[in-house]
């Protein structure tokens, strides 16, 4: 028998919400942590952008919303598949639905955006895919980007570089990649739970190119589909038959990955499961407190390890690795912000804080870096755990919003102002990196003040060791 394990304790009550001063005139779908220290938002409209700023003490709650250029003509997906990729521009893929919700199609349409020139570019769908939809994707450690096809079992790797898609061998796989979820791992593998073929789950190796059995998650993780077919296609004529739903599943510090599912009998709360990357095993995990379920919800690693994942009640969960806290209310998206709050769209857009705190083990450090700027220029920095420890963030299957990269924040000593410096063409986007140097580019903003400062670099809000340089 698995018992249902809620905690009410001192934590709970550490846990708190702070809306921010100024909302985002258009709410929020999700959002996407820049390298540059600002937040991208998809509006409410799904073809509009918004950028949160934060002020200049680096405080999101007092920041401030600027309109961004909208995607292409025609294009206002709802459930995308998405990454910022290694070069610090944001690319959307597909989506379930188009005309923001209105229809449903599962789109090939896609887009890419160039911060340094507010721009969407469209892109040109893999050849023979006439569907994306909402589809499973994820960054390789060599900043390729990978996305399965929901209604096959076929794969595809975009270089980003070139902007051309391969076609990649999907040998092994045993079920098609609809509603599943893909957790990058620290050896450059990606778990995934399955969904029709549940309990069974899977990890992809990109260098043999083929998925191989992980075992049975024990516990069921996904829902039966209350849906028979539904159609898409020219005039509805073709059918998506839907295999149910799961939750989301984030890799923690300690090597373990914690999978969370949607109910699975009735309105019956929903199982969770641990993988241990490092035995290969599964055990079984709380089951959801209150009949609640992760089905299509946001979770995100916080800063000391532990996991808040969103109940599809809108109530927030916190696991601390064995047990669940009861947390606040949060409808909406989450995010892990560079300074480790946590931004919570819905409704009124939040930032959810935590008294928890990282281990010295788990934070970046810097072996090279300049010892004087000029602002307008680019420098290059290099170090280890530039990438965190996870990709820090996970839905299920659509809305991937991975903060696995090198962010670089610059203060001044003097006034305490906060400046962050674009980093881009990161030499990894693995997660877990350890011992290993890894590198990042970095473009001093022009707006810096100059002076004796202080470097940072963020890797999923957690920061390195400060290190002294001067803005001439």
């Amino acid at each position: 028998m698995v018992m249902v394990l809620l905690v009410v304790s001192g934590a709970a009550l550490a846990q708190t919400l702070t809306a921010l001063k100024h909302q985002p005139p258009d709410g929020i779908i999700y959002t996407f942590q820049m390298t540059d220290g600002t937040v991208m938002a998809q509006g409410g409209n799904c073809s509009d952008w918004w950028k949160l700023t934060p002020d200049i003490t680096g405080s999101y709650v007092n920041g401030t919303w600027t309109q961004l250029a909208s995607l292409p003509a025609g294009y206002a997906p709802y459930a995308t598949a998405s990454a910022v990729l290694a070069d610090g521009r944001l690319l959307i893929e597909g989506g379930e639905y188009s005309e923001c919700g209105s229809q449903f199609t599962l789109t090939n349409q896609g887009a890419i955006y160039q911060p340094t020139t507010n721009t969407w570019t469209t892109v040109a769908p893999p050849k023979t895919w006439d569907y994306i939809g909402d589809s499973p994707s994820t960054v390789l450690p060599n900043g390729d980007y990978v996305i399965g096809n929901k209604l096959t079992k076929a794969m595809r790797e975009l270089n980003p570089t070139t902007m051309k898609w391969t076609s990649i061998p999907s040998t092994g796989k045993k079920d098609f990649d609809a509603e599943e979820g893909w957790t990058l791992l620290a050896d450059g593998s990606i778990l995934t739970a399955d969904v029709k073929k549940a309990p069974n789950s899977e990890i992809y190796t990109p260098s043999a190119k083929e998925w191989v059995t992980a075992g049975s998650t024990i516990v069921d993780l996904h829902s039966p589909s209350p849906y028979g077919c539904i159609n898409y296609g020219p005039n509805g004529s073709l059918c998506y038959y839907p295999p149910g739903e799961i939750g989301p599943a984030i890799l923690r510090p300690d090597g373990t990955v914690f999978a969370t599912g949607s109910y699975t009998t009735g309105n019956g709360p929903g199982n969770t499961a641990i993988y241990n990357t490092l035995t290969g095993e599964w055990s079984v995990g709380p089951v959801f407190p209150r009949d609640d379920n992760a089905g299509d919800s946001f979770a995100v690693l916080l800063t000391d390890g532990n996991v808040l994942v969103e109940g599809d009640s809108g109530t927030s969960y916190l696991f601390n690795g064995t047990t669940f806290t009861a947390g606040p209310y949060t409808p909406g998206s989450l995010m892990i912000l560079p300074n480790g709050q946590v931004l919570v769209g819905g409704g009124t857009t939040e930032v959810y804080t935590s008294t928890g705190t990282y281990q010295s083990s788990w934070q970046p450090t810097i072996s090279s870096y300049p010892s004087s700027v000029t602002p307008g220029s680019t420098y290059s920095i290099s170090g280890t755990q530039f990438n965190g420890l996870s990709q820090a963030g996970a839905f299920g299957d659509e809305f991937q919003f991975a903060t696995n990269y090198p962010l670089v924040q610059i203060t001044n000593s003097s006034t305490g102002h906060v400046f962050y410096a674009r980093t881009h063409n990161h030499s990894s986007m693995g997660v877990a990196t350890g011992s290993l140097t890894v590198s990042t580019n970095f473009d001093v903003p022009t707006t810096i003040e100059t002076g004796a400062s202080t470097l940072v670099v963020i890797a999923n809000g957690i920061p390195s060791e400060p290190v002294s340089i001067t803005v001439e």
